[in-house]
């Protein structure tokens, strides 16, 4: 048996994948909330022709994000905020919120976030998508908006700076 010493070379994230229970009404939102394009080319379909999956493009992200047909996944991690995007100042979250605004997307204000704000949306599944500022504050745990529903229902036990 040989023995590997080094890992595999990464070079990247491939495709980010949310479970979803209606592919037809997460892509709408999807497509509303961050003006992502399907690419009907890369549909996924079972060797029986049904169709469980759209890749998406969302401007500005490299990887695909994989919409996968999986209720019960979808129903088990309601509530989990499983990516956050970047937008660089906390004045692209305003414009972010005015959009949300427009459409209609229920969203929450801008926060302030332990180094910089953030933004949070619901999917139609219940996931948290989270905007994120490349800006940022000093480290300030205490006067993160910790308490906010958006973000978790109770503080956080303790925070360290992540340097100490």
């Amino acid at each position: 048996m040989t023995e590997i010493t080094e890992p595999a070379p990464i070079s990247g994230i491939h495709h980010l994948k949310v479970f979803v229970s209606d592919l037809a009404a997460s892509l709408s939102w999807w497509e509303a909330a961050t003006g992502a394009r399907r690419d009907p080319a890369l549909d996924h379909h079972s060797p029986g022709g049904q169709l469980f999956a759209y890749l998406l493009e969302i401007p500005g992200v490299a990887p695909y994000l994989e919409l996968r047909l999986n209720p019960a996944a979808a129903d088990a991690v309601a509530g989990l905020d499983p990516v956050t995007f970047a937008v660089d100042m906390r004045a692209d979250l305003e414009r972010l919120s005015a959009r949300l605004d427009g459409m209609g997307i229920d969203h929450s204000p801008v926060l302030r976030g332990l180094a910089g704000w953030l933004l949070v949306v619901r999917t139609p599944d219940g996931l948290s998508v989270r905007f994120h500022t490349r800006e940022s504050h000093e480290w300030d745990p205490e006067n993160a908006d910790f308490r906010s529903p958006w973000i978790t229902e109770s503080p956080p036990v303790a925070v360290r700076h992540p340097r100490s």
